[in-house]
């Protein structure tokens, strides 16, 4: 295929713009549509209390305050140059950005509103920060944004005066109009001091049954679950290329309903989770050009739905993955180890259920010196679950070095 190039004139927004759902209106009709992941009334919802499987409990060191008018779907972080960890969590209905403290849980900020220029988001799902990067997959504007994450000017110093500075954001690009139909998540990776490569996963449909539920393509019809592009950093502003795409087409390696996706480099792996419940919910193991290996991992496991992976990962390959079930009280996190994807264990939170995105932010903060990990709760709000409890519950190193 012809390599496209989208890039959009950057512009800065004033301030933190409201979108209707926000103000109390009601929702735009984009966003009240059903999900290719979402089940009709009729399908009871899978609990954690009633799976009889085993776990242990790791209590949220805080979860967020609850906006369901957002329809919050996924997490990521952005650590400032002071240091200071700030949580931005897509919000579906809200046609935007939610900031929050990411030590403490406050909500500090909003960004976006509803439309389909640069800084306007419709139905956000996906999210992902590389570096001051932030890039957000927008479902109903068929793209993936990209934003500048920067502080505003340092105040004066003075003794005793804390740094109370709220991250700024600017649109800067948008890519993929010529290819995504349906997007959803996304990974993104460095390929070099000034490019990346980002894959993005596209939950095109077929139609929709008697229930309103989304129906798959046939087998031979997912050839382009996955769109991959690359990103050039030079001059400031981010120029997208694109690469291709790419989707196991056989019956046990296709992704019928996909989503999560995230990639390890160093073992030549992209996992992504396989939402489709009719054929098992699961994670599927490919490779980085987009082969699918022959295995699928947790097949038979996740009883609930395959959903948000993260890896926590250190220099010498070692290190887990974390791959959400997403039971409806509260959600189940199995973590499997980074080489050999064998199952270590699994953990659930007092609270956090129903979880979409999740995101593990291994470097610290002065509340989470050895990192934390961050998943929806919901579809309302952010729980944060101290890396130093789940490697304490589950008997995993807590650091890569004397950890």
């Amino acid at each position: 295929m012809r390599p496209t190039l989208m890039l959009s004139l950057a512009f800065v927004l004033a301030g933190c713009a409201t979108s209707d759902s926000q103000r109390g209106m009601p929702a735009p009709a984009h966003s009240a549509q059903r999900e290719p992941d979402e089940r009709g009334a009729a399908d009871a919802d899978p609990l954690l209390a009633r799976a009889g499987v085993d776990y242990r409990r790791v209590d949220e060191a805080f979860v967020t305050a609850a906006t369901p008018q957002d329809n919050i779907d996924s997490p990521a972080v952005w650590r400032a140059p002071n240091g200071r960890l700030w949580l931005l969590a897509t919000a579906k209905q809200g046609d935007g950005l939610v900031i929050y403290d990411g030590d403490q849980g406050a909500s500090v900020a909003r960004y976006g509103r509803e439309g389909g220029e640069l800084g306007e988001f419709r139905r956000p799902n996906g999210i992902a920060v590389f570096g001051d990067l932030a890039f957000v997959v927008e479902r109903d504007n068929h793209r993936v944004q990209v934003l500048s994450l920067s502080l505003p000017s340092a105040p004066l110093n003075a003794p005793g005066i804390a740094d109370t500075r709220t991250p700024r954001l600017r649109a800067l690009a948008s890519f993929g109009q010529e290819q995504l139909r349906q997007p959803y998540g996304l990974w993104v990776r460095g390929i070099s001091a000034d490019e990346l490569e980002v894959i993005v996963t596209d939950a095109y449909m077929a139609g929709k049954d008697a229930k309103g539920d989304e129906i798959p393509p046939p087998l031979e019809q997912l050839g382009r679950r996955m769109q991959r592009y690359r990103i050039g950093l030079r001059g400031g502003e981010p120029v997208a290329r694109h690469l291709g795409a790419f989707g196991d087409t056989g019956a046990a390696g296709a992704i019928r309903v996909p989503e999560s996706i995230w990639g390890d480099p160093a073992h030549d792996r992209l996992l992504i989770a396989e939402e489709d419940l009719a054929t098992g919910t699961a994670i599927r193991d490919y490779t980085l050009d987009g082969r699918y290996r022959g295995q699928t991992i947790g097949l038979g496991l996740f009883k609930a739905q395959a959903e948000g992976i993260a890896l926590w990962q250190c220099d010498d390959g070692s290190g887990y993955w974390i791959a959400t079930d997403q039971y409806k009280d509260r959600s189940l996190f199995h973590v499997f180890d980074r080489a050999s994807l064998r199952h270590l264990g699994a953990f659930a939170g007092g609270t956090v259920g129903n979880t979409d995105g999740v995101w593990l932010q291994q470097s610290g903060s002065v509340r989470f010196p050895d990192g934390v990990f961050y998943a929806v709760h919901d579809d309302q709000a952010v729980g944060a679950f101290d890396w130093r409890d789940i490697a304490r519950a589950l008997n995993l190193r807590s650091r890569c070095q004397g950890g």
